[in-house]
C-alpha cells in the first residue's frame, strides 16, 4: 500500500493532504489560497511523482514559481508546501526531508507604496474625518487608526462588544465581506481573540453613535460591503492630509509601527493585534524593530561612556 502511494504523483498527494487536513480546520479565505497553491503545482510539476521528490527536483520546482513571483510570494508558496512534504516525510513516502536548506529566490519586487504613516501624518489624516452624529465610514477609520484592528474585524463589531466603563473592546468574531450577503464568522485563529484596551475619547465617541443601536447589530455593516469602497475614502483623506496614500491594512500597520516607536513591548503589541506568535509581530516589523535596536545602542555607548 505505501508502495503504491510512493507512486502517486506530487499534486495528488497535495489535494489529499489538503481535503484531510485543512478543510473544515482553516478560513475559507485561506483554504482558497491553498487551493491556488495546488493549482501552481499541477501546472509546474504535473508529471512529478511523490517518490521522486527530492531536493533538486523541489529546489527545481521552487526556481519555476520565483521567475514569476516576488520572493516573499516564494516563501508563502513553499510554507504551504512543506506542511503536506513534511507529513510524506513521518508517513515514510519520502525518505529524506526535500526541503532542508532550501533556497527562496523570487524576482525583483516592484517598488513598494508605503505601508505606514508616521505620527505627524497620521494626526493631519485624522484631522481631515468628517466624524458625524452617526455612523460613517471615517468613523470605521478612526477606530482601527487607535485599535489596529483587521478590516473584518472591525466589520463584526456590535455595540454589545465594547465594555466603555472599563474602556476596553471585545474581539471575538469576524465578517465575511467577500460574500454576496455576508457573514458572521470566527476570528482568523484563537490568538485573534482578545480584549484590547481603548481610550476614553474613543470611548466616549462611540457610546454616543451607538447607544440607539441594538446590542447585537454590527455598527458597520448595512448592506455590501467592498474593502475598495472605504480604500477609496481612505485615498481621499491622504490627499486632503497630503500625506502617502497607504490601504485601510496600512492604518493598522500605523498603529503598530507607532507603539512600537513609543516604546511598547513587542509581546505587548503581537497581542494587540491578535498575532499568533511575537515570531509574526517581529518579521512584519523588523524594520522599526532594527531602527529600535540602533537607537537602543546609542543610548548604551552613551550610558557606559558616562561609567568612569
Amino acid at each position: 500500500m505505501k508502495k503504491r502511494k510512493k507512486d502517486v504523483l506530487f499534486h495528488e498527494y497535495f489535494e489529499e493532504w489538503l481535503v484531510l487536513y485543512k478543510v473544515g480546520a482553516i478560513r475559507s479565505i485561506t483554504l482558497e489560497k491553498y487551493y491556488i497553491t495546488h493549482q501552481r503545482i499541477v501546472e509546474l510539476a504535473p508529471n512529478l511523482h511523490l517518490s521522486d521528490l527530492n531536493r533538486k527536483n523541489y529546489q527545481r520546482l521552487l526556481n519555476e514559481y520565483a521567475l514569476t513571483h516576488e520572493k516573499q510570494t516564494t516563501m508563502d508558496f513553499h510554507h504551504q508546501i512543506k506542511g503536506a512534504i513534511l507529513d510524506a516525510v513521518d508517513e515514510g513516502l519520502i525518505e529524506q526531508n526535500p526541503t532542508r536548506k532550501i533556497i527562496i529566490k523570487g524576482k525583483e519586487p516592484r517598488k513598494k507604496k508605503p505601508k505606514f504613516l508616521n505620527q505627524y501624518e497620521l494626526q493631519s489624516l485624522l484631522k481631515q474625518l468628517d466624524l458625524k452624529d452617526e455612523v460613517n465610514w471615517d468613523w470605521f477609520i478612526l477606530l482601527i487608526a487607535k485599535t489596529g484592528l483587521r478590516f473584518s474585524e472591525a466589520l463584526g463589531l456590535m455595540p454589545k462588544d465594547f465594555d466603555y466603563f472599563n474602556q476596553s473592546l471585545v474581539v471575538n468574531k469576524t465578517w465575511n465581506y467577500k460574500k454576496a450577503n455576508g457573514e458572521i464568522q470566527p476570528t482568523k485563529n484563537e490568538s485573534s481573540k482578545r480584549k484590547i484596551q481603548i481610550d476614553w475619547q474613543i470611548s466616549m465617541q462611540f457610546s454616543q453613535i451607538t447607544k440607539n443601536m441594538r446590542e447585537d447589530k454590527l455598527i458597520f455593516v448595512d448592506g455590501r460591503v467592498f474593502n475598495s469602497t472605504i480604500n477609496n475614502r481612505l485615498a481621499v483623506l491622504c490627499k486632503r492630509a497630503n500625506v502617502p496614500i497607504i490601504t485601510i491594512h496600512g492604518l493598522r500597520h500605523t498603529h503598530a509601527s507607532l507603539l512600537l516607536f513609543a516604546g511598547v513591548s513587542i509581546a505587548s503589541v503581537a497581542r494587540r493585534l491578535g498575532h499568533s506568535s511575537m515570531t509574526t509581530t517581529q518579521e512584519t516589523y523588523l524594520h522599526i524593530i532594527q531602527e529600535l535596536e540602533n537607537q537602543d545602542n546609542d543610548k548604551i555607548i552613551r550610558h557606559l561612556s558616562a561609567l568612569i
